[in-house]
């Protein structure tokens, strides 16, 4: 089984080497055949591997060791349990259905070896992280995607905007990944070891282990390891403040913001906290900042999505808005809500993506929803797919994203963590702008009169097979993924090996025993019966109606309301201020800081004290020196002798 585990990661990036290096030479048929083959074998064999896994074939073992230093140990192994194998399932589907999709999308662009060459490896660096058994690895995937990502959003780098987003996320990223190598050095410091096991079986005994953090201020050592953790999972999972780069990674093409958005990058921190859940669930400290990081996020996001025009920059604040969800499940300890969460979003998020990216492709590349409309009867497909997402992404039962947004809602209705009745009030308001958001891109896109251009009508029409055919395949796991996995993902026994809860956490046990009743047992007609009477089902219902009567009904009423709230249109139309005062602030005094340790560090201090400095010394001491060299004997002679008369004088008085 090592072998076939091993092949997992490692056949998309031999993909990845051979379209990379060899995709001018092979063309581009053989490219996309090549890279399709790769991923298609990953998927393949996790799939294999999680049905093993089901059957209670666990590994935890070392592939090779990298190397030692002390104590310490540099391994790349395997963590092979249920947590990191679905993933792996969901990571390597989701990034088959994008290669595919790559075939129609990418057609024409002249990169089109390179950019089925950076997916693929893309494709690899997520799954050695999610299947990594120690933080060295873990750290090798983590760095990995976000150095693809990199390459990916500035994929047409003869674009400033693209320059300019892959650069924002690349440096947003870094002060997360800061946080997060300090956590991986204060657990070397704690545990003496960068195994998962070693340090997931000592977090108990280490519980109250502190350390002065300021005079007479105790911190608890596992506090502070979660919220350096958390500081990652920030940067990577865009949570507020960090969250600035993810809308701007619209820059780069259509398939990889579904990537990004869906199943590798940002997914990566979420994935990464429950793994660790046996190090946050010994700090209630680090746990409500979780939730409410996750509330803030979940919230905030969501209202932005309600003014954008540009039908991906719409997806992308979803996404945003859907990563505070999962952090907030998170924050409450239902780990297995937040990672069904993660699944079930990651279909109809690619969903959505796809099809957005379907709607841009016929339009010849335009994204404002203002020039589109009344393409429902010329791209059905595309329109019926994009239905199937929007409600999944709203939370109508029986649609997947039902199954998990509720069980978030409830899970955080049972906590009693500080901090959950600030996410209760965030998430569930959060229901009823995610419909309406969802339903006014629908329904400004797909219904109404057209309001592009005659050129762009007359030549508008239904994507190619390679385009629509992964719609309609992540259409269904976003309709029946939910109803089929809910109860023993959720409820059962599923996660009991990969995820750990201590027992006053246990909230997804709660929301379970009142599913069930007295003596009865869960089921997904109990828990879709169940969600037609509680307040989100109503909430996103409101939604719905609200997006149809100002978007269908009564046209007019959204420029009548803009002017009206025209303050609160322009704080979300400037997303909070939050890009103006990077710019300002975090950019410019960044730039600022390096111009003061350019010309003082660097020039005056460098420069001009020690290098140039040192060697002005020499001169000017040499050139002092130079003057008793004149060549006479005599002149030398008296020298030494007073030199012995000096010598010898020091000798005595000492």
């Amino acid at each position: 089984m090592l072998t076939i585990y091993t092949l997992i990661p490692v056949s998309c990036l031999v993909a990845a080497i051979v379209a990379g290096l060899g995709g001018h030479i092979i063309g581009r048929t053989a490219t996309h055949r090549v890279a399709i083959t790769g991923v298609a074998i990953s998927f393949v064999l996790s799939v294999y591997v999680l049905f093993d896994v089901l059957q209670g074939n666990y590994f935890d073992g070392m592939l090779y060791t990298w190397g030692t230093s002390g104590f310490l140990t540099f391994q790349i192994g395997f963590l092979i349990d249920e947590l990191s194998a679905g993933m792996a399932v969901v990571v390597t589907f989701v990034s088959l259905m994008v290669h595919i999709y790559t075939i129609g999308y990418m057609h024409d662009d002249p990169g089109y070896q390179r950019f089925f060459s950076y997916i693929a490896l893309f494709t690899f660096a997520m799954l050695m992280l999610v299947m990594s058994n120690n933080f060295l690895q873990l750290f090798f995937g983590w760095e990995g995607v976000g150095v693809v990502s990199y390459l990916l959003i500035g994929f047409w780098f003869d674009r400033d905007s693209a320059i300019h987003a892959n650069m924002k996320a690349f440096l947003v990223n870094r002060i997360g990944d800061f946080g997060f190598i300090l956590a991986i050095a204060a657990i070397v410091y704690v545990f003496s070891s960068l195994n998962y096991s070693d340090v997931f079986s000592q977090a108990a005994s280490v519980e109250n282990m502190t350390v002065e953090a300021f005079e007479g201020v105790n911190w608890k050592w596992l506090t502070i390891i979660s919220l350096l953790l958390f500081v990652g999972a920030m940067g990577k999972s865009a949570q507020v403040p960090l969250h600035v780069w993810l809308p701007d990674s619209m820059e780069g093409p259509t398939p990889i913001s579904a990537l990004i958005h869906a199943a590798t990058m940002v997914t990566a921190g979420i994935f990464m906290v429950a793994r660790m859940s046996p190090l946050f669930e010994f700090s209630e400290v680090a746990l409500t900042v979780v939730v409410t990081i996750g509330a803030i996020t979940a919230l905030f996001m969501a209202l932005i999505g309600l003014v954008q025009n540009d039908i991906k920059r719409i997806v992308a604040y979803s996404t945003l808005s859907q990563l505070g969800y999962m952090t907030v499940a998170l924050g409450v300890s239902a780990y297995a809500a937040g990672i069904f969460h993660l699944t079930t979003h990651a279909f109809f998020k690619a969903l959505l993506f796809l099809a957005a990216g379907s709607v841009i492709v016929a339009l010849h590349h335009q994204q404002d929803i203002r020039h589109m409309g009344g393409l429902k009867k010329i791209m059905p497909i595309t329109y019926w797919t994009a239905l199937v997402g929007s409600l999944a992404l709203a939370g109508l039962p029986p649609f997947a994203g039902f199954f998990s947004k509720d069980t978030i809602i409830e899970a955080v209705h049972a906590s009693q963590l500080p901090g959950s009745g600030f996410a209760l009030f965030a998430v569930s308001i959060g229901v009823f702008v995610t419909a309406l958001y969802s339903f006014r891109m629908l329904f400004i896109v797909f219904h109404g009169k057209p309001r592009m251009s005659e050129d762009e009508l007359a030549h508008a029409n239904e994507s190619p097979w390679v385009i629509t055919l992964p719609l309609v395949v992540l259409a269904v796991p976003s309709v029946i993924f939910g109803a089929i996995f809910a109860v023993p993902m959720l409820y059962g026994e599923f996660y009991d090996q990969s995820i750990f809860v201590l027992s006053q956490h246990d909230t997804l046990a709660h929301v379970g025993a009142g599913l069930a009743g007295q003596g009865g047992e869960i089921s997904a007609w109990k828990i879709v019966l169940h969600g037609f009477i509680t307040l989100p089902f109503w909430l996103a219902v409101a939604g719905i109606f609200v997006a149809w009567l100002l978007y269908i009904h009564r046209p007019e009423w959204p420029s009548l309301i803009q002017s009206r709230f025209k303050l609160l249109w322009q704080i979300l139309d400037h997303k909070y201020g939050f890009d103006e005062f990077n710019e300002v602030v975090v950019a410019s005094g960044t730039r600022g800081l390096g111009d003061v340790l350019w010309k003082f560090m660097d020039m005056y201090v460098i420069d001009g004290l020690v290098v140039n400095g040192l060697a002005n010394s020499v001169r000017r001491i040499s050139s002092r020196i130079r003057v008793i060299q004149s060549g006479f004997v005599y002149h030398y002679a008296f020298t030494m002798i007073i030199g012995l008369l000096l010598l010898i004088t020091w000798f005595l008085i000492r």
